[in-house]
């Protein structure tokens, strides 16, 4: 036994979840997941650690900080990684599918109904509700995930200035992490390391099985392209936008808005899929439905899609269009899980390594906390500016364009979350209820 593998305290989950439960709670979470990743992951973690107790805080924040590395969008990856820790490849598939699923049904009938109507103004109304809600929520979590995953001033630092990085100075978001990882190794000290029966019971990953699920998982990703390039007809433009929308799910590092420019130029200069203004229409279709924020590219390839002149009916070739772009986004985070993670769980025994991921832990602190108030500025605010002093732009509301009612809902959703200790689901469907009902008053 070696040196390191010594004193390992095991730490078990306090309830094991059975294959039955893991699919009623994501497919909860899939239906719920508003407020883009800061509200997401909140759910999450509200779910997993905080009311079912199927891991450890600690457990939840090292499959955390391994997403935030990886390009694509980080919740729908660590909900595959909580279902692979949990029931192994079937409940990474599972989770991972039940987070987007839900969301991307949504973005599908939104599509078509902006196809052929062109209209999205009566979402404000039924979504007002729940966004303020989630607002509640993301609060809740960053003050819970914060005290827990902030220990001593480096930690403290590295949160603090991890956040100013991203919300003054708009410094990208894989150079901040990058950074955290270099200062926890620096200041790395050899420490007990924690493991548990998860991955005990797991085998250690081999060269061979990793290369096997990196072929199969290239092949899965890739073979729509394949399918598409045998037939005749129809393929080229499908082919393009299958190719071009493969291409972003591997620079998407930070979330889509870290690609939005560049897919909106391209999609509109370059290739002709939207007008011009379109692509902000899908954003607010995309904010406002349940998954990750990257499905404003599946609203692209619908409209691309539907455009495409292949000769199939308009919503025919939407869907497809839709479909494939889906596909070519989201099949790459289930690669990046089922190969990079049973790594990644090793890494826990090792000190240097565990340093490393515990600084990056504290940098995502700051990452939560600037992504949930910019979810807050723009829930609470009709417009923000940015003033700016030389490098930095500091995000600033103006206060005239306050919405009231947002504001009541959300603070309402606050008081049932933390005085009264209403469940998510039933604060989430007074506020829906209440925010359909306000405009009427």
């Amino acid at each position: 036994m070696s040196r390191d593998s010594q004193n390992i305290h095991i730490q078990v989950p306090e309830t094991a979840p059975s294959f039955g439960q893991l699919l009623r709670v994501f497919a909860h979470i899939g239906c719920l997941s508003f407020g883009g990743p800061a509200g997401q992951i909140s759910l999450m973690h509200r779910a997993v650690v905080e009311e079912r107790r199927w891991m450890s805080e600690e457990r939840f924040l090292h499959a955390l900080n391994y997403c935030m590395l990886l390009p694509g969008p980080e919740a729908q990856q660590l909900a595959t990684y909580i279902g692979w820790l949990l029931h192994g490849l079937r409940g990474g598939l599972a989770a991972g599918l039940l987070f987007i699923l839900p969301g991307l049904a949504v973005m599908l009938g939104l599509s078509v109904a902006y196809g052929l109507y062109h209209e999205t103004g009566w979402l404000q109304s039924l979504f007002l509700g729940l966004k303020a809600a989630v607002l509640a929520i993301v609060v809740e979590a960053v003050f819970r995930v914060g005290r827990r995953a902030l220990k001593g001033r480096l930690h403290h630092g590295l949160a603090a200035v991890s956040f100013l990085a991203l919300f003054v100075f708009g410094i990208p978001f894989p150079l901040v992490i990058l950074a955290a990882a270099l200062i926890g190794l620096v200041f790395a000290r050899k420490t007990a390391v924690v493991t548990d029966e998860l991955n005990e019971a797991r085998p250690a990953p081999t060269m061979t099985r990793t290369l096997l699920s990196l072929v199969v998982w290239l092949a899965i990703w890739q073979a729509p392209l394949v399918l598409l390039l045998l037939v005749s007809g129809d393929a080229p433009a499908f082919a393009d936008l299958f190719s071009f929308f493969s291409k972003m799910a591997l620079v998407t590092f930070g979330g889509a808005y870290a690609v939005l420019a560049y897919v909106a130029q391209m999609a509109v200069d370059h290739y002709g899929w939207l007008r011009p203004g379109e692509m902000l229409d899908g954003l607010a279709l995309a904010e406002t439905t349940p998954g990750p924020l990257v499905l404003v590219l599946c609203f692209v390839g619908y409209l691309a899609g539907g455009r495409s002149g292949s000769g199939l009916d308009p919503v025919l070739a939407g869907t497809l269009g839709l479909l494939l772009t889906a596909w070519a986004t989201f099949v790459p985070s289930f690669l990046w899980i089922f190969i990079g993670a049973p790594y990644v769980e090793r890494l826990r025994a090792n000190a240097y390594a565990a340093a490393a991921l515990s600084a990056i832990t504290a940098a995502v602190v700051g990452v939560i906390l600037n992504l949930s108030l910019w979810f807050a500025l723009h829930v609470l605010f009709g417009a923000v500016e940015k003033l700016e002093f030389g490098p930095a732009a500091l995000p600033w509301p103006v206060w005239q364009s306050v919405d009231w009612k947002a504001a009541g809902l959300a603070a309402l959703s606050a008081v049932l979350l933390l005085r009264l200790r209403w469940g998510v689901a039933r604060v989430l469907g007074l506020a829906a209820a209440l925010g359909l009902a306000l405009p009427q008053l």
